[in-house]
Order: structure tokens, then sequence, then C-alpha cells
């Protein structure tokens, strides 16, 4: 899209600032207190932006400014406009890792950053680097809007629901495994598919309800008994410990707890599919040095 230079006459483009902390803070007094401005001023520039955009923007309720649709609509096209704009204003000529103090915000589930991110940790310090990396708690259902509104540098996951505009690349290869406290149940490596059906299970689930394993079982005309069920795979590791209990879950996971908290590994009594863990980035940073550096470092670590 050509821009025309005549687009911006008139436009004071610290509205859009006001309108970003509007939509963080949902109040006039506090945004006002964020920039550093009168509440005057701020109301003075809600009111320009109502005009720039023909829309109210925001609503006033008992429980503060209601973003509209349209609001909501340009939030993360706002957003994410503002975070480049900033990016060109204080880009490093040459980024340096080790000089660097820079902050990347990466979107992992919790499976995925049990097994990357201890990797990560220590080659930044093995390395002396000066960035530091933030994990996001992220699922197939968050990543793409996380990415859409400019808010991480990179997805790393199984991202099999990812919109094909996002540039992606491969990191490795996954499938399943079981894991209990063997010494504790008196199970041995491999578990059985009678000891599989026997124990009761944990699931872990977005919506608690059921998984892979109960389509696999079920198409062989099998069930389990789930006593419990949790969000998350670092959830599952306390009642592994305490309960009679076994967890299916992404073998890269399972090693990692494993070797953490002494649990028992096994590759599940029935066949299961395997599955691609890749990173996904937005187009408009395929070409930036600093995440350039990113991408190759994570899958350095992963390597």
């Amino acid at each position: 899209m050509t821009i025309d230079e005549r687009d911006f006459r008139g436009v004071d483009l610290n509205l859009l600032v006001t309108f970003d902390v509007l939509m963080r803070e949902r109040h006039v007094t506090r945004t006002a207190h964020v920039l550093g401005v009168s509440q005057a001023a701020t109301s003075a520039a809600l009111a320009r932006l109502r005009r720039l955009f023909g829309d109210e923007l925001f609503v006033r309720t008992r429980d503060g400014m209601l973003p509209t649709p349209k609001a909501k609509e340009i939030a993360p096209r706002i957003r994410w406009a503002l975070r480049e704009l900033s990016a060109v204003l204080v880009e490093e000529p040459v980024f340096d890792p080790a000089d660097s103090t820079r902050t990347f915000v990466l979107a992992m589930s919790d499976d995925v950053e049990a097994h990357v991110l201890p990797q990560i940790l220590r080659r930044l310090q093995a390395e002396r680097l000066g960035v530091s990396v933030l994990v996001r708690q992220s699922n197939r259902y968050t990543v793409e809007s996380l990415l859409t509104e400019g808010s991480i540098d990179l997805a790393v996951g199984a991202l099999p629901g990812l919109g094909e505009n996002f540039p992606r690349e491969e990191l490795f290869s996954s499938g399943y495994a079981c894991l209990y406290d063997g010494a504790r149940l008196g199970l041995g490596d491999p578990l059985s598919l009678e000891d599989y059906l026997r124990l009761p299970h944990l699931l872990i689930s977005y919506d608690g309800r059921r998984g892979i394993v109960d389509d696999l079982l079920e198409a062989r005309g099998l069930r389990r008994r789930i006593i419990g069920s949790t969000t998350h795979f670092a959830g599952a590791l306390a009642p592994l410990k305490s309960a009679e209990v076994v967890v299916t879950l992404p073998r890269h996971a399972g090693k990692a707890f494993a070797g953490t908290a002494g649990l028992t590994l096994s590759e599940p009594p029935l066949p299961f599919p395997s599955f691609t863990v890749s990173m996904a980035w937005t187009p408009q940073r395929e070409n930036d040095p600093a995440q350039q550096w990113l991408r190759g470092f994570v899958r350095a670590c992963v390597a």
C-alpha cells in the first residue's frame, strides 16, 4: 500500500498513544496520570480521537470507559504501529546480544516452556549475554492474538491453527509419553496396557473434558477412569508425587518433569501420533536484526 504523506497532515500521532493507554486503563484520570498530563488534556485528546475515527471509541460506564466495537477492532493495529514506530526510533544500529539489555517476550504453553526455557537460560549464562527472556503463557486459542497485537516477539509450540500469513520454522518433533511415580507405585518401564487402564488418570486439558487419549482408547473399545483434571502440565507434578495416578503428556515435557521430580517416564502402551513444535513470528519482524538473532538463538538452544 502506498502511503500518501497528506494522510498525516493535521494528525497528532500522540493521540494514538492516548488511545493505547485508554484501552489499557479504561479510565480518563488514570490515563492522564500515566501520560503525565492533566485530565482535561486527556479528555480533549479523546474528543479529537472521536472526531478522527468517527466513533465514540469509549463509552463511560459504572465500571470505567468501555471500548466500542470500533475501538476493539483498531486497538491491535494501533498497538502494533506504536511498537514498530518505537523500534524505529530507538533501533540499535547493530544488534549485539552481549551488550544489549533487551527483554524478548516468548509465548509458550508450559509443556514447551519446561523443555525450552532451561536450555535458553543455560545458553544465556554460558555465553554471558546481556539480553533476557520473558515467557508468556499461551495455547492454541490465544497465540494468534498475541502475535497480531504485537505483544510477543516469538511464539514457540505446536501451532496447528495458526494462520498461514505468519512465517514459521519447525524446531523439533515430539510425541506422547506416560508419567507416574514408578518407585512408589511399584511399576517399572514400560507401562503395560493393563496397568495403564487400571490406574486412575489425571487429565491435562484446556476444558477439562477429554483428550487425545480418550479418542484413541474409544477407537479400540476401551475406556480410562479420569480422577481429576488440571489445565497446566506443571500442575500434574504434585498429584503425581502424592496420588496413585498416571498422566499422558507430550514427551518433551515428560522428560523434563521426570528428571526434575524423580518420576518414571514410559512410552504409552498404545500407538500415539507425533507432532511438530515450531516457532512463528509476524511478517513485519522477518528482517529485523534482533529478531533474526532471537530465532537463531532459539533454534540453537533446541538443536
